[in-house]
This record gives C-alpha cells, structure tokens and sequence, in this order.
C-alpha cells in the first residue's frame, strides 16, 4: 500500500493528472470526462479545486490512495491538513512557470513533514527548452527550505498531464503513467503503522452519503475498525465528544465508496456512524489521548455576515434569519478547519467570519446564496495581531505577477499605488515576473483590478511572508458613487443624464430604494442621484415621439469584484438573484449627519 498526495501550485495540472492515472489503471474509462475529481459545482464553474478529494487505484498488486490537493492560497488549510494522512507527495510544476507561490508553501509543508516527493515537470508538451531553468529553480527552492539531505535526492519525471504520459527520461517514448506509478512504489514507503495496537484515527476530511449521512475519514493509525465496533470520539483539546457504534466502514475504489469489511492501520477509511468533525480523534474507549492535529496557519481576513435589512429584503431568498445564518456558518467551521466564527463585539446578532482570502470568503457566501439565504456582507478587515511589546502587527505577503511586457509598466504603476515594494524583476522575450511584498491591507481587490488592466493578460498570485508594524494609510483607490435617494423602479429616462456622471451598475426596470449604490461617480465624493424620475406628459407631447434612451450596458459585478469593490460605509446585499451595493446608513440626511459627528468627534 502507498498513500500519496497530489500538491501543486493553482493550474499547474493536478486534477488533469489524476484523471489520467485513474484511467491508466483501467479504474475509469476514457469516456468519464475530465476533472471527473471535482465533483462541486462552483468547481467546475471556475475550473479550480476547493476541497481535497481521495481516490484509490490498484497497481502492480499494490493499492495505491491518492489525494487530490487545492491549488490556491486561499484553500492551503486543505493541504495542510492532508498531508497528515500520507507518507510521500508528488509535487507537480509547470516547466513553463517554474515553481510560484504555492508550489513554495505546499512544499514547505512537505519537507517539515519529512515526507518524501517526486517531482513531475507537467506541459513538456508545450516547451521543453524551459526544462533544465525550471529544474535548476526547483533545486533552489528544495535548498531554501532547508530539505535534509535524504530529501534533496528526489526523482524528477517529464510530463503531459492533458496528453497522458509520464516518462523518467526526457527522451524517452511519450505514452503511459507506468513511469510515475514505478515511483511512487519505489520512492514513499509503505505506511509506518502497528496493526496490533488499539484502533486510533484522525478524522481529516469530511463526506456524505446519501444513505449513510455523514462519513469521517482519515488513516488509520493503528490497530484495525469494522462495523459493530463500540468507539469514541475525543476532540483535539482531549474532551470526549461521543461514543457509539459504528455502522459501516467503507474505502475508495476509484471514485466510488465501497463497504469494506475491515478497515487497518495504513488504510483510508471513511467510518459511519459518527457526528465528529475534522481534528477530532476516532478511537477506542480505552485510549486516554487524542491524536496531535498540526496546528493550521491563521486566517487573514474577516467579514461580518449578518441579516439582509434592506427595503427588498425577504422577496428573493428562503432563508433570512440570523439563527439560521449563525447555524449555517457553524456548519461551515466544522467542515472547513480555516475558517472561523466569532460573534461581533457590538451587534450579537451579527457573525464575524475570518477565513485565508478573498477568494474563500466569496465561495462561502456563493455557496450559502445558492442554498437560498439573503445576507449583508461588511468590507473585508485584514487581521492584525499584536506584537511582544503589545504593538499592533499586520500581515504582509509575497506578490508575484507574471504579466505580458506591454502590460508591465501598467502593473508596476498599480503596485506603487498600493505601497508595495518590488524585490525582483525579470524580463524575457514576451513575459515579466515581478515580485513584491505589501501588506494583505493593500492587495484587496487587486486580482479584479489587474485582471481588467491587462485584459486578463496577467497571473497574479501571493503568500503570507510576515507580519511587520502597522502603519496606518489611507489607501484612495476608488473615487465616489452614485446613491439612490429614491424607491421604485429605475427608468431610462432618469439614467441617461447619469451616464456622464460615471459608469451605472443597474439597468432600466431594476429596482433600486433609498441608499442603494446605483454608479460610479467620476469625481471624489459621493452623489445622490434619482434613478427613477419619469417624464411628465402632457397634452402638447404625444407619447409615441418620446426620444427612444440608449443606455450604455451596466456594469455587472461579480461577487469578488463587489468584495473589492465596498468600503467601509458600505454593504452587499447578496439573495439568490441579485447582489447589490448599499450604503450601511441608508438614508441621505441620517449619513450626512453620521459624516458630520464622525469628523467633528462629537
């Protein structure tokens, strides 16, 4: 038996790669489509993976698990908690890119871990001149994070994950995985596991069955669980959760859970049975200690979820109380071990939710928006620690953009704007790499931004490097908007001679209500506006020669872009239809006056 986990930076091809390896073995069929591991729908929308997955193939007479890894920064907790389950990775790297942010922090948790890697150089297919560069940065990489010496003697394989080969010499035949498969066998070991012990497993993921409800899984560390078996659950801070029996003990085979007899220390097993979540010991009522579950690096940022209070609220969604959204993110803390939950200082009714990124806060409220709850969202706060001698610290990150060399000039005046440092530049034939560090404060909103100046043209990516000393700023990257100081229906009539003001974010026939954001104002400050005055007719006009309005299309934000977008006055309306901007005070007068004894302090 070998246990395996799949890490790479974001598209650098490990869903494609895993694909091919079950189709390989003859456990899928050429038929079954692609990416067929990630199974959520938000994951074949945007075409990343959000939760790690396992699967398990038979090879050669050994069976072999593997665990298919999140790419992105944001979901890093899935890594780190995954490779507590495994005895070896497979780190996978773009020949073109070389190794970027994540392959850093992946990596880095692989090597503390001790765990042996083979390294695959994936799109040889597209350039393999950057071949012996890009393995030269590996080696660089493997040195700068310290690796023993047992671990710097790593196998290095060639190949295209999308065109199914894998191959140890580069001039080799390109067909097959048999390479990649030889060794893993060869090169991780067989699960360090006594069999004779008293049963003990840390729950590490969490599924479901349709028939069973909620299954744990995990490695199981020692001795053996079958169904029938009376055990217990122990959280991490050793408090007893539960004990009970289990129903059944089921494993991987290929992509389906398969009810097995007995599940034995090496195995990855899902129990049923059990109401515990991620971290939690699963053992025998004899054990006194619950397993160590490594400690997960903290979240970043926080937002505040809390009732949808607008004047439409309660007309799209099914869900609103603040209960049921206080379950909803319980649940959600349970699943997800980096994200956490806390009631807010001033407003119980309110959830401050704290989470890695952008990106994983707006897949939480998208998945909840679709599950049918109507919410308001507050400007994400980057969170700040405090230092040895009681000063406040923020997070600063290690940016680095890939970005087309006409675009280069573009990005470097938008990093300066933010206050970000440029450590390293470099430029070849077509493309830039820079690298930066700035604070997390100073990178919200700044994927979108430098999506739309390139014209997508540009990767952007970025990893926690430090904390260093709060300096406070005022980062002015916005200017004004346009505010609603009516309710109703917008009309054309009225958002005509707005268009000069500044970009729309509604069209015509959208219903908007005092203190909504209907634009962008061109100009620092914001503007109330009417959205939905009508022409007065009267009997010198008759109505077929009114002048027909054409309206420039409205911009349409997404959720991330509107996370970006907000400040701290502001709020997004989020129901399963829509999502708005508002002003958190929605009527004018009441704001005016907010402003005024906010500047004054009285």
């Amino acid at each position: 038996m070998r246990n395996i986990a799949i890490i790479a930076h974001v598209d650098h091809g490990k869903t494609t790669l895993v694909d091919k390896i079950l189709t390989e073995s003859g456990t899928l069929s050429a038929a079954s489509g692609e990416r067929v591991m990630d199974s959520d729908n938000l994951e074949k929308e945007r075409g990343i993976t959000i939760m790690a997955k396992n699967t398990a193939i038979m090879w050669g007479g050994y069976q072999i698990n593997i665990v298919d890894t999140p790419g992105h920064s944001d979901f890093g907790g899935e890594v780190e908690r995954i490779l507590g389950m495994v005895d070896g990775v497979v780190l996978l790297v773009d020949v073109l890119e070389g190794p970027m942010t994540q392959t850093k922090f992946v990596l880095s948790k692989a090597l503390k871990k001790e765990l042996p890697t083979i390294v695959v150089l994936n799109k040889m297919d597209r350039d393999s001149a950057a071949r012996s560069k890009t393995e030269s940065d590996i080696f660089d990489l493997f040195m700068e994070l310290g690796a023993s010496e047992d671990l710097l003697n790593y196998p290095t394989l060639y190949a295209s994950g999308k065109s199914g080969w894998v191959i140890a010499d580069p001039d080799a035949p390109q067909q097959g995985m048999n390479d990649l498969l030889k060794a893993v066998i060869d090169h991780v070991p067989a699960p360090k596991v006594d069999r004779n012990d008293v049963f003990r497993m840390l729950v590490t993921t969490l599924d479901y069955d349709e028939h069973l409800g909620k299954l744990l899984v995990g490695r199981v560390q020692s001795g053996s669980v079958k169904a029938g078996d009376t055990i217990k659950a122990l959280s991490y801070d050793n408090k007893k959760l539960e004990e009970g029996t289990v129903t059944k003990v089921l494993s991987k085979n290929g992509l389906v859970n398969e009810v097995i007899p007995k599940g034995l220390a090496g195995d990855i097993v899902a129990v049923a049975g059990f109401n515990s979540n991620v971290s939690s010991t699963l053992c025998d009522p004899s054990v006194a200690e619950p397993l160590h579950a490594d400690p997960i690096d903290p979240p970043v940022l926080s937002m505040t979820f809390g009732v949808n209070s607008s004047p439409l609220a309660g007309k799209e969604g099914k869900i609103f109380s603040a209960l049921h959204i206080k379950e909803r993110l319980e649940r959600e803390t349970q699943r997800n071990v980096t994200i956490t939950t806390s009631t807010h200082a001033e407003r119980t009714e309110e959830v401050v939710v704290s989470g890695r990124g952008e990106l994983q806060l707006s897949i939480l409220i998208e998945n909840m928006r679709r599950e049918g709850f109507e919410l308001s969202i507050s400007p994400p706060q980057v969170i700040m620690i405090k230092g040895e001698d009681n000063e406040t610290l923020e997070p600063m990150e290690e940016v680095i953009i890939d970005v087309d060399n006409e675009y280069s000039g573009m990005v470097l005046d938008m990093m300066r704007m933010r206050d970000a440092d440029l450590q390293q530049m470099e430029q070849g034939a077509s493309k830039t790499r820079a690298v930066f560090h700035a604070t997390s404060r100073s990178l919200i909103g700044l994927r979108s931004d430098i999506a739309n100046a390139t014209r997508g043209m540009a990767v952007f990516n970025h990893l926690f490097h430090s904390y260093v000393d709060f300096e406070p700023s005022q980062l002015q990257i916005r200017k004004g908007v346009m505010v609603s100081m009516a309710e109703g229906q917008a009309s054309s009539y009225a958002l005509k001679p707005l268009e000069s003001r500044g970009p729309l974010f509604i069209g015509p026939q959208a219903k908007v209500y005092e203190g909504m954001i209907v634009g962008e104002n061109a100009k620092a400050g914001d503007l109330d506006v009417n959205p939905v005055k009508s022409k007065q007719l009267t009997n010198f006009r008759a109505a077929g020669k009114d002048e027909n309005y054409k309206l420039i299309p409205p911009r349409r934000m997404n959720l991330e872009e509107a996370i970006a977008y907000v400040q701290e006055d502001e709020l997004i309306e989020v129901t399963p239809h829509n999502i708005r901007l508002r002003k958190k005070i929605l009527e004018s007068g009441a704001r005016q006056r907010a402003a005024k004894k906010a500047k004054t302090g009285n």
